[in-house]
This record gives structure tokens, sequence and C-alpha cells, in this order.
């Protein structure tokens, strides 16, 4: 196991394992944003295609 270190460098895999992490994490939440159940930046009472004020589909 130590031979595995030897060749390669503990900084570029700790590096590269936190953008890899990162990306994915990021993955992730673009995804969630993309369903109407998970995304929590829009009015989650709003149905697709009505209005807020009086609920009658949008023109």
């Amino acid at each position: 196991m130590w031979r595995m270190w030897v060749t390669f460098d503990g900084r570029r895999i700790l590096t590269l394992l936190a953008i890899f992490l990162f990306s994915l994490a990021v993955l992730i939440h673009f995804i969630l944003l993309s369903t109407d159940r998970y995304n929590w930046l829009e009015d989650p009472h709003l149905v697709h295609g009505q209005t807020v004020a009086t609920g009658a589909p949008a023109p």
C-alpha cells in the first residue's frame, strides 16, 4: 500500500478528490432544482402553468 502513495502525490489526489466531490454536489443540486417536488427556489404551491393571484391558467 505504501508503494501506491510513493507513486502518487497526496496533495494532487486530495485536490482532485475535492474538485470531483464539489462538481458532484453541484450536479446533484441542479438535478434536484430541475424537479417540481424538490425545487426550493420557486413557490412550492404554484402549479406549473397557473398564475399566483387567480390560480387561473396562464395565457
